[in-house]
């Protein structure tokens, strides 16, 4: 039986640690859809085109081009999982801190559509602590963040920290 899962996030910017998910995805499901949520209501520091494009990149450097793809998504995440035909959503689940979340999110999906299970993966333990937020906020305050996101990742989270600095007069 060949399972679609949807591996759905913000991914502002995408870490190791998701990269980490996606790969241990691709293992377990024939395929594997990234679903990069707009959520505006986050106030993402990249545009969806370009977490899209970061993503995309970092699959193809990982090898995982052929098996995992990337598509931006607006809307219900269940609405978005039945439109790839997929059956099972990806999710990572950190901590126990995370679990109370994850938890009532996998209780409403499921109430929208019985059909898709949520599945939760724990990354690497040396993956366990980062986060999207936590790798903006380091390097906002200079922090070196190089060991949590890709190269070109970092080259493009420095860029937009700098145009913001210089937009708020702070460099």
């Amino acid at each position: 039986m060949e399972i679609t899962a949807v591996y759905p996030g913000t991914f502002d910017p995408v870490t190791k640690g998701h990269l980490d998910l996606m790969r241990r995805a691709s293992k377990l499901c024939a395929h594997v859809v990234v679903g990069v949520a707009s959520n505006p209501k986050k106030k993402p520091l990249f545009s969806l085109e370009e977490r899209v494009a970061m993503i995309r990149q970092e699959l193809a450097a990982e090898g995982l081009a052929e098996r995992v793809v990337v598509k931006g998504f607006e809307g219900l995440l269940v609405d978005f999982a039945r439109e790839q035909n997929a059956k099972v959503l990806i999710r990572g689940m950190r901590a126990v801190s995370d679990f109370e979340f994850e938890f009532q999110l996998a209780s409403m999906n499921r109430s929208l559509d019985p059909e898709v299970e949520s599945v939760f993966l724990m990354p690497g333990e040396s993956f366990s602590f980062i986060s999207s937020t936590l790798v903006k906020e380091v390097a906002i305050l200079k922090g070196d963040v190089s060991r949590f996101i890709a190269p070109h990742v970092l080259a493009a989270l420095q860029g937009k920290i700098s145009e913001i600095r210089q937009e708020r007069g702070l460099d």
